[in-house]
């Protein structure tokens, strides 16, 4: 982490240290890798996401007529 963001939390060394232990101690250490895959993966399918959604607003729309004239009908 930078420092910038660890003075605007307000967070030291030993607070770092303690929040650590306590994830350690509540999940355990097998569990903590795949709480980081699981979080990996969601963040790669929000940025898949993202990219998608991206590319639906570059496409191009179709036209539609203007309001006060009536659809052309074949």
């Amino acid at each position: 982490m930078t420092p910038g963001i660890l003075l605007i939390f307000g967070l030291g060394n030993s607070e770092l240290l303690l929040i650590a232990l306590v994830v350690l101690l509540l999940f355990g250490g097998k569990k903590i890798p795949e709480l980081m895959k699981g979080l990996g993966k969601g963040v790669k399918s929000f940025k898949d996401g993202m990219e998608g959604f991206e590319e639906e607003l570059k496409k191009p729309t179709e036209k539609t007529p203007p309001a006060d004239q009536p659809e052309k009908k074949d």
